[in-house]
């Protein structure tokens, strides 16, 4: 089947390796990131969530209102707003922007700090029922056209009811991603696509296998996407230097106690437990800095958990084959963001992107003839 590209912009300038300059919302390079992605073949982007980072309702519109066909993914933390007003929310704006352009991701909550800026004090087994229940009564709220109550663990609403539907019969896709206890039972029974960070083959086979055991269990199917930062240059040598500068430039920057994540606008107050997801990826990057001969963790290991850190490094037909491998295994969406977010998705769109679809086309031929 086609697979989907996806891409991640934020309101500001930042990464591993730049620092955070500018205004925290500069509406200008929202646009210019976001048409640099349709540009660029890109099929949708990821507005990212945090208690510090501006809003992704707004960030969202800005982008599908700079674009003509780009689609966007909403991270959300399910716990702060209604599901029947975030089902309205996300209706509204898929007719406002054309249909068929809006899709929520739903991330339970892996920081104890960044949950509590917002006023949430739950457990994290308690967060990821919450998301399950979230689910329902958006899902609910989105088709149904009835007046309905829900009674519920953490949601009760009487004669819920939302007048405004999905502009298509696609509706709204729901991603949710995590690997806590828990998790997996909630995303095999809510979600259309389970979001997976860039671990080796062996691993993204084992996690595909588990999450669609329990999906059948549920009478459902599920769609997978895998999240990397690939390093890209013309040879293979080159690739390796252009990874070696990049871990120099964040050591750089976390030396001098800065940062360039645009997402974190304020530091926790405490060390605390990491995420299950983002602790395998140190544990990864603990045992060897390369993985499946070209992942390369060593960015992982160097700033600590941050979640999508893992980077196939190559010549573009090299990481297409990399990435294509994870095809081979059911993965249909390949989220990609860069070191230099920017200019990285110039980069991609002349050979990366295209060599992906292209080599998804053929995998899918063979198969048919077979």
């Amino acid at each position: 089947m086609p697979i989907e590209i996806l891409g991640m912009i934020a309101t500001t300038p930042g990464s591993e390796v730049k620092e955070l300059t500018g205004p925290v919302v500069d509406a200008a390079y929202v646009r210019e990131f976001s048409r640099a992605h349709e540009d660029a073949g890109f099929d949708r982007i990821l507005i990212g969530y945090s208690a510090s980072s501006p809003d992704g309702f707004a960030v969202a519109s800005a982008a599908l209102h700079a674009t003509e066909n780009l689609k966007v993914l909403i991270a959300h933390r399910p716990g702060f707003v209604a599901p029947t007003i975030v089902a309205r929310k996300l209706a509204t704006l898929d007719h406002l922007t054309g249909g068929g352009r809006v899709a929520i991701h739903h991330i339970s909550g892996g920081s104890e700090a960044d949950q509590r800026r917002d006023g949430d004090f739950s457990e994290k087994a308690d967060r990821y029922r919450r998301t399950g229940e979230f689910i329902d009564v958006l899902r609910r709220t989105l088709v149904s056209e009835e007046p309905f109550d829900h009674h519920g663990d953490f949601y009760r609403v009487e004669g819920a009811y939302s007048g405004v539907k999905p502009a298509t019969d696609a509706g709204i896709p729901i991603f949710f991603g995590g690997l806590s206890d828990g998790a997996i039972d909630v995303g095999a029974k809510g979600a259309d696509v389970y979001m997976l960070f860039g671990e080796p083959l062996a691993d993204i086979a084992e996690h595909i296998r588990t999450i669609r055991a329990a999906a059948a269990k549920e009478g459902r199917t599920i769609e997978f996407s895998l999240s990397t930062r690939p390093i890209v240059a013309e040879t293979e040598e080159a690739a390796w230097t252009k990874a070696d500068r990049i871990y120099a430039e964040a050591e750089r920057l976390l030396a001098a106690k800065k940062t360039g994540n645009t997402l974190a606008f304020a530091a926790p107050t405490r060390r605390e437990r990491d995420a299950v997801s983002s602790e395998r990826l140190q544990q990864l990057a603990r045992r060897s800095d390369v993985h499946d001969e070209r992942l390369w963790t060593g960015i992982t290991r160097l700033v600590g958990p941050s979640g999508n850190s893992t980077a196939p490094v190559g010549t573009p037909q090299q990481v297409a084959e990399a990435l294509l491998k994870y095809y081979d295994l059911g993965v249909t969406r390949f989220l990609i963001r860069g070191f230099d977010p920017l200019g990285d998705v110039h980069h991609w769109g002349e050979e990366l992107v295209p060599l992906l679809r292209e080599g998804a086309r053929l995998r899918d031929e063979e198969r048919a003839a077979a």
